[in-house]
């Protein structure tokens, strides 16, 4: 942090020519001359130094359900405090949160508000013995949180040492290194895969496919990964892009990783009307082919787990209250033992 306590040098940069940096972070690469920010707006070069300007800055934090995430196999029922700051590194037309992910001001910037130790003081001490009735740990989630990377990196290493989990809520647009050095401390993500067409990414989301595939694959490799796909009418929801991408999903990541098809709606730049609920039923038909939990988001039906061995109903879901009815404390099926959930 500078002598103003404002900023903290950032991590994965280089430096170049005339006085400009190169940004490590995320794919994009950003080439950044003195004075100005990258893509996401809150990495920026002082005098031939990255700085983080949203190091220690949140803008919203609060206790939420685990399946707020959404997490429906990670912990179910339990609570997670959640934390998010200001930045991202893409541009989607359709964003939920674009107050705090792209028209955030400069003044919201550099004013540290929070320290890794008053986070742990809203935090169980230790882990609680029935896990699904408490706060299981944090969850970085709300705007993008890798372009937050030294304070999550920062946060997460002092949840980790008291016993608790770590979430990222991530779009997976980082590059291997960072993603590498979360990976020690983070246990599950949920990630957003927004189509799977390069052009769209381009055009919608200002980024590229294969990366986010590529953190995807490196995240299930040693994590609890769930997916999130946001079904926007006429840009991801014909039938050859979701079986692309259900195949893709089944293939590299394995047939029980839980999917989470969700409605769009009108939002920020987009005024597309809603998705219909018979395009959510097709997409659902067709994951369904191949993968065994999937489920449709934004539309108040029910979301129960039935286990995909023997078909006994394990997790029931009202909204956001969720029953363990069939569970084991290990997280299997208590019927036929096939693993369902993680829930250590």
């Amino acid at each position: 942090m500078n002598a103003e306590g404002r900023t903290m040098k950032a991590a994965y940069w280089h430096s170049s020519d005339g006085g400009t940096v190169v940004c490590e972070l995320c794919p994009h690469g950003c080439v950044i001359a003195p004075g100005k920010c990258g893509i996401c707006g809150v990495r920026e070069n002082q005098a031939g130094t990255l700085v983080s300007l949203n190091y220690c800055v949140a803008s919203s934090c609060g206790m939420d359900p685990i399946e707020k995430k959404p997490l429906y196999h990670f912990f179910p029922g339990s609570k997670i405090l959640s934390i998010g700051t200001y930045g991202c590194n893409f541009s989607c037309k359709c964003c939920q949160n674009y107050h705090i992910a792209k028209e955030f001001s400069a003044a919201q910037l550099g004013r540290p508000n929070l320290t890794a130790a008053a986070l742990l003081a809203e935090l169980p001490a230790t882990p609680a013995p029935d896990a699904l009735q408490a706060c299981c740990g944090m969850a970085y989630t709300y705007n993008e949180p890798s372009v937050w990377f030294e304070t999550v990196r920062e946060v997460a290493q002092a949840v980790r040492a008291r016993g608790l989990k770590n979430v990222l809520v991530t779009n997976g647009y980082i590059c291997a290194a960072p993603l590498a050095e979360l990976l020690e401390v983070v246990d599950a993500f949920n990630i957003d895969l927004k189509a799977f067409s390069e052009p769209v990414y381009k055009t919608h989301c200002g980024g590229k496919l294969a990366p986010v595939l590529a953190s995807i694959e490196m995240a299930a490799a040693r994590a609890h990964v769930e997916l999130t796909i946001l079904l926007i009418p006429g840009l991801n929801d014909d039938d050859a892009q979701l079986r692309a991408m259900r195949d893709w999903i089944c293939g590299q990541c394995g047939p029980r990783t839980p999917v989470h098809l969700s409605r769009y709606f009108p939002m920020h730049r987009m005024t597309a009307p809603a998705t219909p609920a018979a395009t959510l039923a097709r997409a659902h038909a067709l994951m369904r082919e191949k993968l065994a939990y999937v489920y449709v988001g934004n539309t108040g039906e029910e979301q129960d787990t039935h286990c995909a061995d023997c078909g006994t109903l394990v997790i029931q879901r009202r909204g956001y209250h969720t029953r363990t009815v069939g569970l084991r404390p290990d997280g299997a099926c208590a019927t036929c033992g096939a693993r369902v959930a993680r829930l250590v």
